[in-house]
């Protein structure tokens, strides 16, 4: 969001935000790569542990998680560089990466040690998180596109 003003502070302070912005996205290019060195490791350790080239299911799901990770790094990686070419925070972006974080938090669920609330907890926030994503996915191609066409319009007229 940029702000309009004359104020040598806020232009100040927009720049600093713009390169701690910046700095984010250079940290989480970083925590990308750890990421995938720490997912091949993870795959080279169970595949060299005897019986060797065989991963149990456990593995391949603990390997599902530690992939799941990074791309859900990935995903805020994509939410930092929209924003810092936009300078607007895209919602369908942010739902996306909360769907994608909590079916990662399924995907690696133990159901033998969890109480049932806790599930029943995880159902309805995958299930909220998936409706808002439907209605953001849905929405924006009717009802936004029209309402950019009347901003247009009115910069156009200024």
């Amino acid at each position: 969001m940029k702000l309009e003003t004359d104020d040598r502070l806020m232009k100040w302070l927009q720049r600093l935000i713009h390169l701690s912005i910046r700095a984010l996205a250079i940290l989480m290019v970083f925590v990308i790569i750890m990421g995938v060195v720490d997912v091949a490791w993870t795959v080279y350790q169970k595949l060299m542990a005897p019986p060797t080239f065989i991963m149990t299911i456990s593995d391949i799901l603990a390997t599902f998680g530690a992939f799941m990770a990074v791309l859900i790094a990935i995903e805020i990686f994509i939410n930092i560089t929209v924003y810092l070419r936009d300078n607007v925070i895209h919602v369908k972006i942010v739902m996306a990466t909360a769907l994608m974080a909590i079916a990662r938090k399924v995907i690696i669920l133990d159901m033998d040690k969890l109480e049932p609330a806790y599930v029943y907890g995880i159902a309805a926030v995958t299930l909220a998180i998936s409706i808002g994503y439907w209605l953001i996915h849905k929405l924006p191609a009717k009802d936004h596109k029209e309402e950019q066409d009347g901003n247009e319009s009115r910069e156009a007229a200024r």
